[in-house]
């Protein structure tokens, strides 16, 4: 097969995917509708943070630029809970300081990965937007700075978000089947100032750099990541209308009353509080489920464009990175695009929609049930049969986050887990449960993990020791 390839888009999928092909021998092309982002500073604007987590971090091994990124990443170890009354309980995410998820910045990294593209041979069109695909004529026609121009290509991977325009080429011409489903709550992002040293002038962190925060309101909540200039990114999550809704908040004072009710202990760290709302949009939130993916050899989709998420599990942008992995891996010398696209689409869609449905149920767990005594209790359970029983037993948060087991077989587990806990749970102490039962109900339900899936150490122990 010809092993060139014109990917559209170069977001962080598809500068990676890029990135991975060329290292392997492919000729790519890679267009992306905005400017080069190479030429920005190292921080800069806002934008949602991500959780970097061990499927990520596997692609970017591939890709051999780990290293690099682990300089700019920051562990977070657990979930620091905010209560109404200003408490804060620290809920680990794993059964050591290593079991951890980083936080990264959405464009630094995009920068990166677009570094490393162009250093492995990959042509880069920047400000290239995507107006039409001839497929017949296997050309595509591209708005660019000097006019409409038409590029041919011989296959194309559509890494082009939510919003692909690609991807409503394909639905038109090939009928793709596709699913979008809008959550009733959106978004807006807010930020918390680094804390400025009066004597030494030198930038902190106002809260623990080492935690992803959360203040569930039940319905609603509010978090916070750590970015590398020792600021926070904030983030509002709220039903767009009802009582308490992104409707009511019209104006200042609203909002400071909504705040001030809500989130109290948040209120003084949030300087900028009046002008960023104002000044910053409400963000839609929806799943896609698309079927299928491609179309014979000639189109393939992948990461958002063939299944955005909720961002409620961290694992948009580590589902798409695991794309990237698998899809070079697949793209080799022996096969056919065509099967190729065909094996990656039967691989994939299962574990896509598995995370799709764990996305949604995790933000009803960050909002709302992280506060209460029921679930801490569970979690108390969870973690000791997983001490007791490692071999079988692994929360499902963990499978997800710090394992490559397929999303399919973590969420499958992670039911038969949830039945055992709640079996359990009639105890009202750990001391009170009858362990001989629960190994009875592990080892009777739940297989060995496989050596893919046993723990991996995050490279936690290097990534910015400069930061605490």
């Amino acid at each position: 097969m010809s092993r060139e390839l014109s990917i559209v888009g170069a977001g962080l999928a598809g500068a990676l995917m890029a990135c991975l092909l060329a290292q392997r021998g492919w000729k790519i092309d890679l267009y992306e509708r905005r400017p080069d982002p190479r030429g920005g500073p190292i921080i800069g604007g806002r934008s949602i943070n991500l959780a970097l987590s061990e499927r990520g971090w596997h692609a970017l091994r591939m890709a051999g630029v780990d290293q690099i990124v682990s300089e700019q990443a920051i562990a977070m170890r657990g979930r620091a809970v905010h209560s109404l009354e200003g408490n804060v309980d620290l809920q680990p995410y794993g059964m050591s300081d290593s079991h951890v998820i980083h936080s990264v910045h959405r464009a630094n990294l995009n920068r990166l990965l677009v570094t490393a593209a162009g250093e492995a041979g990959v042509r880069l069109h920047f400000e290239h937007s995507l107006r039409a695909v001839d497929w017949d004529a296997s050309t595509l026609t591209m708005d660019s700075p000097t006019g409409p121009i038409e590029s041919p290509f011989n296959a194309l991977i559509g890494a082009d978000g939510a919003g692909s325009p690609l991807r409503t080429s394909m639905v038109r011409k090939y009928g793709l089947v596709e699913q979008i489903s809008w959550e009733d709550h959106g978004y807006k992002e807010l930020s918390i100032r680094p804390q400025r040293d009066a004597q030494t002038g030198a930038d902190g962190f106002k809260l623990d750099p080492h935690a992803l925060h959360i203040w569930p309101r039940g319905q609603f909540m509010l978090i916070a990541l750590p970015n590398a200039d020792r600021s926070f990114t904030v983030t509002l999550f709220l039903p767009l209308k009802g009582e308490q809704s992104f409707a009511q908040l019209k104006d200042p004072t609203a909002v400071r009353a909504f705040f001030a009710a809500e989130f109290p202990s948040a209120v003084p760290l949030l300087e900028d509080l009046d002008q960023e709302f104002a000044d910053n949009a409400v963000g839609p939130l929806a799943t896609l489920r698309l079927a299928p993916w491609h179309h014979a050899g000639k189109a393939l989709l992948i990461g958002d464009a063939a299944h955005a998420v909720v961002p409620f599990h961290g694992q948009g942008m580590n589902c798409a990175f695991e794309d990237c992995a698998e899809l070079a891996d697949l793209l080799c010398d022996s096969c056919d695009l065509d099967q190729a696209f065909a094996d990656f689409y039967a691989r994939r869609k299962i574990n896509a929609d598995a995370i799709a449905s764990m996305a949604v149920e995790n933000y009803y767990e960050m909002r709302d049930h992280v506060a209460r005594a029921d679930y801490q209790w569970a979690k108390k359970i969870e973690h000791a049969l997983a001490e007791r029983f490692p071999q079988r037993f692994l929360s499902r948060y963990a499978q997800v986050s710090f394992t490559r087991l397929p999303y399919s077989e973590a969420q499958a587990r992670g039911a038969i887990q949830a039945e055992i806990i709640s079996q359990l749970a009639v105890a009202n102490s750990l001391s009170g449960i009858d362990w001989g039962t629960a190994r009875t109900l592990v080892e009777r339900r739940l297989q060995p993990l496989p050596e893919h899936a046993q723990l991996v150490a995050a490279p936690s122990d290097t990534s910015n020791p400069d930061i605490s």
